[in-house]
């Protein structure tokens, strides 16, 4: 099962919806960093003209997730060592903060068991990308306790984007496998009402994982 971005209910421009698209595939991992995308092929997939999906790409490309370069087209973002940094810092202020403020009963965390029991079933599929994106899924769901539709949005890009820096690792197991376990942690010690040692645990666990990330930049 695919973890899909969930939006509000604000009507979307087409250009906005094909974005989404192309978003949630760099969030499922479809698209790695350093590819490049085919104009020709994208807009038969996507149904749309060239020139609505060049429209499309410069969304994308604002955000950080694409990049155009003279007479080579569009490829997919490689995140820097400095983004990266970036990324993490935000991580460790959005998501122990809300961790550390909610209450043990609030409907998300009914969103963070159902990743934490998907990855576990990725992973006896040996489906490591499906694990990774079951991963933010959880992720997603602990800034859903803070009730806030724009921290919602913004964390979602860039989750987008932190699914490229995963990608420049070639063991896709050594980086998720460990944060299983971790993850199920932490969400006992949530529900138990301990939201100070969960959110303690997440901290340890994102800067373990900026570690291991950023070795596989350089």
């Amino acid at each position: 099962m695919t973890q899909t971005l969930q939006k509000d209910a604000s009507p979307l421009t087409l250009n906005q919806r094909k974005a989404d698209v192309i978003r949630q595939k760099i969030f499922d991992g479809e698209f790695l960093p350093g590819q490049r995308l085919s104009e020709a092929a994208l807009s038969e997939s996507l149904e749309i003209s060239r020139n609505t999906l060049r429209e499309v790409f410069r969304i994308l490309t604002q955000e950080g997730l694409l990049v155009h370069a003279p007479n080579r087209g569009v490829s997919v973002a490689t995140p820097t060592a400095a983004a990266i940094m970036d990324i993490y810092r935000l991580r460790r202020l959005i998501e122990c903060q809300a961790l550390a403020q909610a209450y043990p009963q609030h409907p998300a965390r009914q969103q963070m068991r159902a990743a934490v029991e998907q990855a576990k079933a990725c992973r006896e599929a040996a489906d490591w990308r499906g694990v990774g994106t079951a991963n933010m899924a959880f992720h997603l769901a602990i800034v859903r306790l803070a009730d806030s539709q724009r921290l919602n949005a913004m964390f979602e890009q860039m989750l987008a984007e932190l699914r490229l820096a995963f990608g420049l690792l070639k063991d896709s197991a050594l980086l998720h496998g460990p944060y299983i376990e971790t993850n199920q942690r932490i969400l006992e010690l949530f529900e138990a009402g301990q939201l100070a040692e969960s959110a303690a645990l997440l901290k340890d666990y994102l800067q373990h994982s900026e570690r291991v990330v950023l070795a596989a930049s350089h």
